[in-house]
């Protein structure tokens, strides 16, 4: 019998638990995507030109076997699945607040037919790096300790050839790959991840512990586009990590990643609100003298020449250094509030 594999922020067919998953019974799976109006809704059109062009490439790396939809996940997930009789439906776990509503609306919605979550975007998932009394961490630090004794498991030996794809062309529901016509920074998809991380290795990984805070240089790896949507996972790029000290400055900044996942998983509410609520009695300015301040903000016209540059940066490109970020949004909070 078959079963639907569901890409969300995970595309990509190499190192992905879910595919060998789906494909263990007997190898015949579909492979979907849904187009949620809400997501479209909120994104820039940046976000959406990645989106576009990594399933553009997934489609042709599965040879034009890839089913694209759109709609709410809970109506078009059950509907494709009993479409073609599918025992299951196969997904990298979301921990993420509105992933988990959808996850839940959609296993919800399938009735009988298993909703399998294997993995997740991040090196270890949230929930399993906890205090001894099973209490989540709230210092980075401990977290960062545990979480290096925890470890991790090697990456999935999943490909293209993992699986047997239906052919969805006779498929009701199947839609365009849409484009937002806007030229990315730097390409996108599961390849470009690949290579951008190569590069980044056998160049500017052996000064990243140095340089990765300079603004004025490119030393920075680039890959928070291809993390976000999964075109490459974690696990792939640890292998190439050694003891050096820039290898282990990037492994703490993946540590970031997942220790701030883990955050969320504990405190969904920390998506909108102070993790520390005592922080919430601050109080803010407000008013048309406020609102000009923010706009100014926004546009980088504030006339601070570091935080101007950073925000122009981000409109004009779609991303912004990290160390840059951190000045942008402490200015913002601490200065302008």
């Amino acid at each position: 019998m078959p079963a639907v594999l569901w890409f969300r922020r995970d595309l990509r067919l190499h190192d992905l638990p879910a595919l060998l998953d789906a494909a263990e019974p007997d190898d015949d799976v579909l492979a979907c995507y849904v187009l949620d109006p809400r997501l479209q809704a909120s994104s820039g059109p940046r976000r959406l030109q990645y989106l576009y062009d990594a399933l553009r490439e997934l489609r042709a790396a599965l040879d034009g076997r890839l089913m694209v939809t759109r709609g709410r996940p809970e109506n078009r997930i059950p509907a494709l699945a009993k479409s073609i009789g599918a025992t299951a439906v196969h997904v990298s776990a979301d921990f993420t607040p509105f992933g988990r509503r959808r996850d839940d609306a959609v296993r919800k919605a399938l009735g009988d037919i298993p909703f399998e979550e294997s993995g997740s975007p991040y090196l270890v998932s949230p929930g399993r790096v906890t205090k001894a009394s099973g209490e989540p961490y709230k210092v980075f630090s401990p977290f960062f300790d545990a979480w290096r004794r925890h470890g991790w498991r090697t990456p999935a030996k999943s490909g293209p050839a993992s699986a047997h794809w239906i052919d969805a062309a006779d498929i009701e529901g199947s839609v365009e790959i849409p484009d937002a016509g806007t030229k990315l920074d730097l390409p996108a998809g599961e390849q470009a991840a690949l290579r951008q991380w190569k590069a980044f290795v056998s160049g500017d990984l052996e000064v990243y512990a140095e340089e990765r805070n300079r603004p004025d240089l490119s030393a920075t790896s680039r890959m928070s586009a291809h993390l976000k949507f999964g075109t490459i996972h974690p696990r792939t790029m640890v292998t190439d990590l050694d003891q050096s000290k820039g290898a282990q400055a990037y492994l703490r900044e993946l540590a970031f990643r997942d220790f701030y996942a883990a955050v969320l998983n504990d405190r969904p509410d920390s998506a909108w609100w102070n993790w520390n609520r005592n922080f919430d009695a601050i109080q803010v300015d407000e008013g048309p003298g406020a609102k000009k301040a923010f706009e100014a903000w926004k546009a980088g016209k504030t006339g601070y020449p570091i935080v101007d540059a950073g925000m122009r940066q981000l409109a004009q490109t779609g991303w912004m250094h990290n160390r840059v970020r951190m000045i942008v949004a402490s200015f913002l909070v601490k200065d302008l509030h």
